[in-house]
């Protein structure tokens, strides 16, 4: 190697030769301070000493954190293959899954259904939000006043175009409930519960029942965040049935949820206080007691309660997201040797 010392720029080298035979290509690393050389013996056996001459070279020292004797060399041989031995007993007595290969066709299956659909949706927003903004932006050199209504008359269909898709979706993301609950993944069950049950009650409840809301804008915000999100969810979890991580995606799956998370909740809470006038004048899913008092629970003040429900929700989602992505993106610990 060529080094700056004490007399300036020199070559430098050394030859050793080894007592007994040793791998041809040692693994070399440099670092800041020096310069680490490892060489692998081609027998793991014990060596009277290092090289052949029976005398120690000057240039060579013994690294007394890393020094075995003989007595120490076999007792860490013997514990290695105790723990081997140990491993595969407790590997024996583990009883094999039959269905393990059934339950990761299925996780596959599934992941890649959804992340079919979400794509789907996606798509079909996307071109028509170009296609559309287009003919806006045309309208709007005419007239600013008649372009800026086409711009939201554009979002009115929305909700008759995709919701067939959505349905489809969020109705088979009850699965993802059932699989945390089983024991099919290991994913905690009150995230899941939070985020199913939430979208579904935004969907089916407020948007489903209301044909008021949906001709609403929000209704185009509300799927286009749900439909990022998942783009990037279901692959990851498709491709970790299988074993394998891409880094991209993997940084995707943790990093878009910040700000596509709190967009996505203030869409759905804005959905929500729309429908709310709406739900008051109409009176639907009020539910009248019959009792003296002639109590009614009205179902508007059971939206306030849900929209504290909603935000507490975001919170607990939020929270458990971002432990994820400490534990998946955060520094890695370096074991000590």
């Amino acid at each position: 190697a060529q080094g700056h010392g004490a007399k300036g720029d020199n070559i430098y080298e050394f030859e050793i030769e080894f007592l007994e035979p040793v791998e041809p290509k040692p693994v070399c690393r440099v670092t800041q301070r020096q310069l680490n050389i490892t060489v692998q013996k081609k027998e793991s056996n014990w060596w009277e000493r290092l090289t052949k001459q029976e005398k120690r070279p000057l240039f060579l020292a013994p690294d007394f954190d890393r020094w075995l004797d003989e007595s120490d060399a076999e007792m860490e041989l013997k514990e290695k293959e105790e723990e081997k031995i140990n491993k595969m007993k407790i590997e024996s007595r583990v009883p094999k899954d039959p269905f393990k290969h059934l339950k990761k066709g299925y996780l596959i299956m599934y992941n890649l259904v959804q992340f079919l659909g979400f794509s789907w949706i996606f798509v079909n927003m996307t071109v028509r939000l170009f296609i559309l903004g287009k003919g806006n932006m045309e309208i709007h050199l005419f007239s600013k006043v008649v372009g800026f209504l086409c711009l939201t008359d554009s979002f009115y269909d929305t909700f008759h175009t995709i919701s067939d898709m959505m349905y489809f979706c969020q109705t088979l993301a009850l699965m993802e409930i059932m699989n945390s609950l089983i024991g099919l993944v290991r994913s905690p069950l009150i995230p899941a519960v939070v985020q199913v049950f939430g979208r579904n009650f935004v969907l089916f409840v407020i948007l489903g029942s209301l044909e008021e809301m949906q001709s609403k804008p929000v209704v185009f915000f509300v799927f286009y965040f749900w439909s990022i999100t998942e783009l990037f969810r279901y692959p990851y979890y498709m491709l970790s049935c299988i074993g394998i991580e891409w880094k991209p995606l993997t940084w995707l799956r943790y990093t878009v949820w910040i700000p596509l998370y709190p967009l996505g909740g203030l869409a759905e809470a804005v959905c929500i206080v729309q429908s709310i006038p709406i739900f008051s004048e109409t009176g639907k899913f009020s539910l009248g007691l019959p009792n003296p008092l002639n109590v009614t629970i009205q179902f508007p003040f059971v939206l306030q309660i849900y929209l504290i429900a909603l935000f507490l929700g975001i919170f607990v989602n939020f929270r458990h997201l971002y432990k994820q992505r400490k534990q998946h993106l955060g520094p890695k610990k370096r074991k000590m040797k």
